[in-house]
């Protein structure tokens, strides 16, 4: 028998063989599943164990298979990998062509003598449907790829088909991206517009393999890098991605990439790409720049690590000469809501993930963001914006922000005001001294930084400056720190006043270790805090004037130590509690209970706002940060925390008003005595 025969048949049978078990779903978990259950999972009726994975096979017109999970009783779809692509013969046909258009060969069966180089699917073709979409491989193919645009534009953009051209994108751009002409470039993208069109986005996530975005952009940006240029630039555009490029050298101005695409049939976003004019004087001859830029991507693009940001404009990617070090990109937002701020970032190719290391946020406005990035060949080469779930925006919240605000800034002035005019009569002891002395650093610093709130706000909206946006920031950050260790010393002095009785405090001593607290630890921490975030761009967030959060974690530099003091400070008003409610018990006097009651009541009503506990409901919105309800009592409790000050601090201490009888008293009797 003839040896082509034998092997034909070997073929056939393995072909037979591997084939039969695909033709009944399999329903894989801990634990067997007998024929019934087996049944439920190809009906898709309710499932029993959550985890199971149930795969069925693809209808006889397509290759591969559907995986199904069960989630809390249902089939959920996994994946979907079924395809009517054959990547290994459409690859064939244009490599083959490839090699006779260098060769200068002619005729041949394009593929008839090539292997099948890496990855793909050998064997999926069927009897009787290849002839659409895999006949034509008996032809030869030009050296542009138009010949399988046809059969790729005419297949569904299904998961399975969109895995299987992202395949064959990977593939060219990995073995056939020498000589990248004008007409490759146009194949190449019409091919990758089939996929990225905005109608089909849904269907990406269904794709088996969950890396396939951060492939498929891999594969852009080293086949586009490659591309020759005509006259010295070059335009390629298809709606869901445009390439563009010029030759560039030191004695040419500002080089500027400017895109406008369509998102979606309703929305157009805009980018553009500048090279500096002292980035190109490090020039040493004359070379190439390419950008490209993708505007559905960033919604395809699956991170590995859980990031509750999502991409808010076009992906640009850029590659140029090693010797540039920079560029500024310009990203017109899809999202242009108030609270739509920005984070300018880098795709890490490598670690596949957005990351803000590369890049420096240089303004923001409510239209678009302007970024500066720096490139690097290996590991960055395109760039975005990401814009993050933010506290929610009501007109409720905003005013009693302002109201609260406002109200606070004269509270505090008027408290400022009282305690200068009466310092002399309430501060004869050393007690009164000291808790006087504590109360008016408290209402010092949340004076200050209620302004400083203030202008923050009016720097990081008109975005004046990004080192002046620095500034505010970091004296921001010192008050407000500040607010809180002055609250945590005046919690020391009443734990000092109840429990260490016979224990006496100079002065001198007093005012070295209540400065060292109240101001020193607040300069410690906010300079370590600026020094170690600020040369990785990682001190400032990009929506406003405050401390990073998404990519350094700068926030904590806040939000642990006044945690902290709030911990320590709740524990003061435990101790207050307990001992005011002892001095009561056993007098044998039942009236004394409700009167021991209410100066409980009382001392905890003074001192909640004076030790700082109503920032404790800052925790709730950090748990659950898009909640208004927790958000209106925050802004409540803490936007007129200096009105409670005045109040509970200066208003109802009994001195205090006596103080000011006192001196109201001394002030008719000499304006009479003037008079008379």
């Amino acid at each position: 028998m003839d040896v082509r025969v034998i092997h034909c048949l070997l073929l056939w049978a393995a072909h037979f063989f591997l084939a039969v078990p695909h033709t009944i779903p399999r329903v894989l978990s801990n634990t067997s599943k007998t024929g019934d259950e087996q049944d439920a999972c190809i009906n898709l009726i309710p499932c029993q164990d959550n985890g199971a994975i149930c795969i069925q096979p693809c209808s006889p017109s397509f290759h591969g298979e559907t995986s199904f999970v069960c989630e809390d009783r249902k089939w959920q779809m996994l994946s979907d990998a079924c395809a009517n692509l054959d990547v290994q013969s459409l690859f064939q046909r244009i490599s083959q062509s490839e090699l006779l258009s260098c060769s200068g060969g002619h005729g041949g069966a394009a593929g008839e003598h090539l292997p099948f180089v890496g990855g793909g699917k050998p064997g999926h073709g069927k009897p009787g449907d290849g002839a659409k979409h895999f006949g034509a491989g008996n032809h030869s193919c030009q050296a542009d790829f138009s010949c399988i645009i046809p059969d790729i534009l005419s297949s569904p953009a299904i998961p399975g088909n969109i895995a299987d051209i992202v395949e064959l994108l990977k593939k060219i751009s990995l073995q056939l991206s020498e000589n990248v002409t004008r007409g490759k470039m146009q194949s190449y993208s019409r091919i990758a517009n089939h996929i990225l069109n905005s109608s089909i986005i849904s269907n990406w996530a269904f794709v088996k393999d969950r890396n396939a975005g951060s492939i498929l952009l891999d594969s852009v940006n080293l086949f586009a890098g490659k591309l020759l240029l005509r006259n010295g630039s070059e335009s390629i555009q298809e709606p869901f991605i445009a390439t563009k490029g010029y030759s560039i050298h030191r004695n040419t101005s500002a080089k500027s990439f400017d895109f406008s695409m369509e998102f979606n049939s309703t929305v157009n976003i805009t980018g553009q790409v500048v090279i500096p004019e002292d980035e190109l004087l490090r020039l040493p001859r004359a070379s190439k720049a390419i950008s490209v830029a993708l505007p559905t991507l960033g919604a395809i693009l699956e991170p590995n690590q859980p990031d509750p940001a999502f991409v808010n404009g076009l992906v640009l990617s850029v590659s140029l000469p090693e010797e540039l070090r920079s560029v500024v990109l310009t990203f017109g937002k899809l999202d242009r809501r108030e609270q739509a701020g920005a984070r300018c970032v880098g795709w890490h190719s490598l670690e596949r993930r957005w990351d803000a290391g590369p890049c420096a946020l240089r303004a923001l406005s409510a239209a678009a963001v302007v970024c500066q990035c720096a490139p690097r060949r290996r590991a960055y080469r395109s760039f975005s914006i990401l814009m993050a779930p933010g506290a929610p925006r009501s007109p409720l919240l905003a005013l009693l922000t302002r109201l609260g605000l406002g109200l606070s800034i004269l509270s505090l002035l008027l408290c400022l005001l009282i305690e200068a005019l009466v310092w002399r009569h309430v501060t004869k002891t050393q007690i009164t001294f000291m808790r006087h002395f504590c109360l008016v650093n408290i209402a010092a610093s949340l004076l200050v930084a209620d302004v400083l709130f203030i202008l923050a706000a009016i720097v990081h909206d008109t975005a004046l400056n990004y080192q002046l946006c620095v500034a505010a920031t970091f004296f921001l950050h010192f008050f407000y720190l500040a607010l809180f260790f002055w609250m945590f010393t005046l919690g020391l002095l009443i734990l000092y006043g109840l429990l260490l009785i016979f224990f006496k405090i100079t002065r001198s001593a007093f005012l070295a270790a209540a400065f060292s607290i109240g101001y020193g630890c607040p300069l410690v921490i906010s300079v370590l805090t600026v020094a170690i975030t600020e040369p990785k761009n990682g001190y400032l967030r990009s929506e406003a004037c405050w401390l990073n959060w998404y990519e350094t974690k700068a926030l904590l530099a806040f939000v642990v130590p006044a945690l902290s003091i709030i911990v320590m400070n709740l524990i003061v008003v435990v101790v207050v509690v307990v001992k005011t409610g002892r001095s009561s018990f056993g007098e044998g006097c039942k009236s004394q209970d409700l009167s021991s009651m209410i100066r409980v009541s009382k001392n905890v009503a003074l001192l909640t706002p004076l030790l700082g506990l109503t920032w404790g409901f800052g925790l709730a919105t950090i748990i659950d940060s898009r909640s208004l309800a927790f958000h209106v009592v925050f802004a409540l409790l803490n936007a007129f925390q200096g009105f409670f000050i005045l109040l509970f601090g200066t208003l109802l201490d009994r001195k205090t008003r006596e103080a000011l009888r006192m001196n109201c008293f001394s002030s008719r009797r000499t304006w009479g005595l003037e008079k008379s």
